[in-house]
């Protein structure tokens, strides 16, 4: 069958299956398992026949989504948080993991703004980080402690205050997005080209290994969790420009809520990320070299296994792709 026939044939039962979805009223169970099926037929067609078309990837999308209508209708004994965070949040992940791709290659893009802008205009670094900082980080280097900065304050008030920053900075990424996304990436812009600036001065002053046993320490799931918070705000803006089938007001909602899920999500990694810096950072010095490498590698590993590989392992194995 051709795929415009395919489509003509299926597309008025595709409309009322999306319709149904995203109804505020509660399906049967016996029903969405009906409608679950007849997707993962269709989808399984149109991998067979149509494996790069854009009506298979609408299929995927909508079998993911009946999925997780499934999942929260039925009755289980685990947990709602444990349910949110082994399937909500996967499911979610991959439905939009093209912008999560295109979110990395963007944060990538503007970091490397930021190292070129340096390595070329020498009064860059000053700009961007300011003068307080540059002198003291200097002075710290000449005493050969890079980063003698992070030693600063108590343990628990350091935890309290980078943590509560560090939330307040991934609010803004999500809700930037009620521009349609432009605020977001503004910010992305802001604070990757900072990120490539403050790392390639380290370069500059050939303290580059100081700066990643110390920084990176709590870096890894930092600056990853921003890159997370920067997909979510695209999400919700995305549900503005693109509403497909939907109204844009439905489309905002359902934006909305997936940008949300997935904000959430970062919320753990962003509190673990200021406990280390609040209490381990300050003694990258001292440290192991071992300890320390093990503990950049093991965390980035953890965020990256859980936004990057997991939902795309997840999704495999509820057969949604």
């Amino acid at each position: 069958m051709r795929e415009v026939a395919f489509i003509k044939k299926n597309k008025e039962l595709w409309l009322s299956y999306e319709k149904a979805l995203y109804s505020s009223q509660t399906q049967k169970p016996d029903y969405l398992a009906e409608l679950y099926m007849q997707i993962m037929n269709d989808l399984a067609y149109a991998k067979t026949f149509y494996p790069k078309s854009k009506i298979t990837q609408y299929l995927n999308s909508l079998a993911i989504q009946t999925y997780q209508k499934i999942y929260k209708t039925k009755r289980i004994e685990e947990s709602r948080i444990k349910r949110f965070f082994l399937f909500d949040v996967p499911l979610t992940v991959y439905r939009h993991k093209r912008k999560l791709n295109f979110t990395l290659l963007v944060f990538v893009v503007f970091v490397g703004i930021g190292v070129i802008s340096t390595h070329y205009d020498p009064d860059f670094t000053r700009n961007i980080l300011g003068d307080s900082y540059v002198n003291q980080t200097l002075t710290n280097i000449k005493n050969e402690d890079a980063m003698a900065i992070y030693k600063s304050g108590s343990t628990w008030g350091s935890f309290i205050g980078i943590t509560a920053n560090n939330l307040y900075v991934g609010l803004r990424f999500f809700l930037f997005g009620l521009t349609a996304g432009l605020g977001t990436l503004l910010f992305l812009l802001y604070n990757s080209v900072m990120l490539g600036t403050f790392q390639y001065f380290f370069v500059n002053e050939n303290a580059f290994m100081d700066s990643v046993r110390g920084i990176w320490l709590h870096g890894a799931l930092e600056i990853t969790a921003m890159v997370v918070e920067a997909f979510a705000g695209l999400v919700l803006g995305a549900s503005m420009l693109f509403p497909k089938t939907l109204s844009r007001m439905n489309a905002l909602k359902i934006g909305f809520k997936d940008a949300l899920t997935i904000f959430i999500a970062t919320i753990p990694f962003t509190i673990l990320a200021g406990f280390i810096e609040g209490f381990i950072t300050r003694h990258a010095k001292e440290m192991p070299d071992v300890l320390n490498y093990a503990i950049i590698l093991s965390t980035f590993s953890l965020i990256f296994f859980y936004f990057f590989i997991y939902p795309k392992r997840l999704s495999k194995k509820l057969n949604l792709i």
